[in-house]
């Protein structure tokens, strides 16, 4: 696509010029000049200031609808030409999360490798600091965990959405209430993932946004795995913030429910991790075929 459109794309979805900017690696006079050339061509204004905020227009609004078609379409072409060379050979080594491990990556894995028979692929699970030091130390080739560290050295490429839920067993009293308030979590039961989860981190971000710290809450026990804690609720009382991928068949057989809690929700992206710089084809290839993985 036309790098003005790609700028524009990157300012719509942070809102901000300078988020936009340091994650294109430009400057941000750099970031205003592509949206007033781009603005300029298509006659219409794309973003209005309010305040210290930035928002789209309406024109800007339709434009990164059929921006991000476009990039979509782009893609997708990308990766078909690349896939011509059926031949395609080596050993790519990947570090995810316990979450993506478990539930989103081995579909993917299993259709990537039907396609590309002699790719050699092996996995490593763990939290995101442990997939952020094998990285470090290159035991993998690539990283998929939750969120983004504050490092420089690497970059992030966002991979797919992710809400992450109150979950109570389905036969329980509490989940027989449609919402709660933040007031009324504090008295709940709950367990927890264990410290440097990237899971429990993106908990503690949400809570913290609304006054709310981890020792305000009751917290009975911390596991170290979503199995672990989806077993321990089944056999309790108690409650946890799990990522809505984790419990899909047991919404399905009921077993467990979502508990909504008022003025509340915890969503956030899983991203690819992986070292600033030129990448090998392999994990170029990976990415394209998991990114527009037809969910």
């Amino acid at each position: 696509m036309d790098y003005r459109f790609k700028v524009f794309q990157k300012v719509a979805e942070k809102l901000s010029f300078t988020k936009a900017a340091a994650e294109l690696y430009i400057s941000q006079p750099a970031v205003t000049k592509h949206i007033a050339a781009l603005e300029a061509e298509l006659g219409h204004k794309l973003f209005v200031r309010k305040g210290s905020y930035i928002e789209l227009t309406e024109a800007g609004k339709i434009t990164l609808k059929y921006v991000r078609k476009a990039e979509k379409i782009f893609n997708e072409l990308i990766f078909e030409l690349s896939t011509l060379d059926s031949q395609v050979k080596g050993k790519l080594k990947i570090g995810s999360s316990s979450t993506m491990t478990q539930y989103i990556l081995p579909k993917i894995l299993a259709d990537f490798k039907s396609k590309f028979s002699d790719l050699s692929i092996s996995v490593i699970n763990g939290n995101t600091q442990q997939i952020e030091r094998a990285l470090q130390r290159n035991e993998i080739d690539l990283g998929i965990v939750e969120g983004k560290s504050k490092r420089t050295d690497y970059q992030y490429i966002e991979f797919i959405r992710d809400e992450i839920v109150l979950v109570a067993k389905s036969s329980s009293k509490i989940a027989k209430k449609l919402e709660i308030t933040l007031e009324e979590l504090k008295s709940l039961p709950l367990v927890l993932r264990e410290e440097g989860s990237g899971t429990l981190e993106v908990i503690v971000y949400n809570l913290r946004k609304k006054g709310l710290n981890l020792n305000d809450l009751n917290i009975q026990i911390r596991l170290g795995s979503t199995e672990a804690i989806k077993n321990y609720i089944l056999h309790s009382q108690a409650l946890s913030f799990l990522s809505i991928h984790s419990i899909l068949n047991e919404l399905k057989r009921n077993e467990l429910s979502v508990i909504d809690i008022k003025d509340f929700q915890i969503k956030r992206h899983f991203n690819f991790i992986l070292p600033k710089g030129e990448q090998n084809r392999l994990v170029e290839l990976f990415i394209r075929f998991a990114r527009y993985y037809n969910f």
